[in-house]
């Protein structure tokens, strides 16, 4: 079976709610029926996990689904798409950090260098010159990190307001909360405001994935599986180990 969804490179960013969206962001294209059974050994609190999941559903319905449809009808593309790399660049420091402290220290200069030059040239990161001067672009987080050295996920745990995480991901996001560019803005509420526009921009990409997930026969396990299939993914750099259990993502980002 193979769930198409391409891989986003801003699909993670620790602040409050904010994760909520995430969780669709991770599913564009994602088909009309229910992933393979629960697996008990990954998702022990897999009672609690579905309550959570529903409100979360629900406020995801009645606030930010809307909200973002209505941002999408009727701000222009060309906004929309400066606002996006806007977050994106905010937020990249927290990918270099993370380079450095996996060691990827070439991976660290190239994200330092696009950072700088969207920065500069890119007018405050509005526009993204770095990726037509063709450098690329990586995703690391501090949950990412522990990966790599070696700390494993634990069971699966979906979080109030948060969304879905692991108990090696939910202590990190306090970590990339303090490597993000808005959480030295000196104006709280600027700060805040920075965070909630990134909330927005989230979950505007994800709005191709909500429809998918709707018509899914059971949307909490494809959420789930998609979501440990992702970090997995993500923390061996796309070479997944043959022997892992569950979904595995292929080179070209799909779900496989």
């Amino acid at each position: 079976m193979r769930l198409k969804r391409p891989i986003m490179h801003n699909w993670k960013r620790p602040h409050i709610v904010r994760i909520v969206a995430t969780l669709l962001a991770l599913f564009s294209g994602t088909p009309t029926f229910a992933a393979d059974p629960p697996k008990s050994s990954k998702d022990p609190f897999e009672s609690v996990n579905r309550v959570t999941y529903k409100f979360n559903d629900a406020l995801d319905r009645s606030f930010l689904r809307p909200v973002a449809e209505g941002y999408r009808a009727h701000v222009p593309e060309l906004i929309r798409n400066g606002l996006s790399n806007f977050i994106t660049n905010l937020e990249y420091p927290t990918v270099i950090v993370n380079d450095a402290l996996q060691g990827k220290l070439r991976s660290a200069g190239q994200d330092f260098t696009r950072l700088l030059v969207n920065s500069v040239v890119g007018v405050g990161g509005f526009g993204d010159p770095a990726t037509k001067f063709g450098l690329p672009i990586h995703n690391e987080d501090f949950g990412q990190t522990l990966g790599h050295w070696g700390v494993g996920p634990g069971p699966y745990i979906m979080i109030p307001l948060l969304g879905a995480s692991d108990l090696r991901d939910a202590p990190s996001w306090i970590i990339d909360a303090h490597t993000a560019g808005e959480h030295y803005a000196t104006d709280r509420p600027l700060r805040y405001g920075l965070g909630g526009l990134s909330v927005f921009e989230i979950r505007v990409q994800a709005l191709a994935a909500s429809a998918a997930i709707d018509a899914a026969y059971d949307p909490y396990t494809l959420v789930r599986d998609a979501y440990l299939a992702r970090r997995n993914y993500l923390v061996h750099d796309g070479n997944v180990p043959a022997d892992d259990a569950g979904y595995e993502l292929t080179d070209d980002g799909t779900i496989e």
